[in-house]
């Protein structure tokens, strides 16, 4: 093959993967999964009650063997969606049930809470500030929002648990940590929020997939005055 032909092979696959970089990162800038809204549920200023919940596999859906998060809107009903509308300036209460499994952190810093009320979060009524993921049963997951310092480690249920949940929405009648925390909002804005533990499985280093896709395990908070 010529010099122009070899080159022209070498260009023509930079494009193709060049198109692949751009298709993911405007494939998780550009959401697609419907909002949540908090902001008239309660009285204003009240607290705004926070639910959602870990799944190692949604069940369902284009992606059914994709680990998710979901959460319950104001009428009580779990759904697929990770943009959450909520008002700023106001205290949430979140709640996050937890029903994937965990491993060793590759970085221990995911292990430490930070940007909750005293730095804390508790597990199964234990408070916490920092989980040794070398021991126990690890950390399956966290959610951050790093613009405003976020971040709640999510500890795994044991890698032995016989009683899993492998569709969503999970009941709590399936093994499962209950992981609580309380943050006050910032001003108004779009806040990213994501896992930064590597979860999507069959993917390089985990990170593909779930990971870098929004309506998985990642979404937006969306601060409104």
């Amino acid at each position: 093959m010529s010099f122009g032909g070899r080159l022209s092979v070498v260009l023509g696959l930079f494009v193709i993967a060049a198109g692949f970089a751009v298709w993911g990162v405007v494939g998780f800038l550009l959401p697609t999964t419907p909002t949540i809204d908090f902001t008239s549920a309660q009285a204003a200023g009240a607290p705004v009650n926070l639910t959602v919940q870990t799944v190692p596999s949604i069940g369902f859906g284009s992606h059914p063997t994709w680990v998710t998060y979901m959460v319950k809107d104001p009428s009580g009903q779990w759904q697929h969606a990770t943009i959450w509308k909520v008002p700023a300036h106001t205290r949430i209460n979140l709640t996050i049930e937890q029903y994937d499994s965990g491993s060793p952190l590759r970085n221990q810093q995911w292990g430490l809470v930070a940007g909750t009320t005293n730095g804390v979060e508790t597990l199964n009524g234990q408070a916490i500030h920092l989980y040794d993921s070398n021991s126990g049963n690890g950390v399956g997951h966290t959610f951050s929002i790093p613009t405003i310092g976020i971040s709640v480690p999510l500890v795994g249920i044991s890698g032995d648990a016989t009683n899993t949940c492998s569709v969503a929405p999970c009941g709590t009648h399936f093994d499962h940590n209950v992981i609580k925390a309380t943050f006050v909002t910032p001003g108004p804005g779009e806040y990213p929020w994501q896992c930064f533990v590597p979860c999507g499985l069959g993917f390089l280093f985990g990170n593909g997939g779930p990971m870098s896709a929004v309506g998985y395990m990642g979404g937006f908070l969306d601060v409104t005055a």
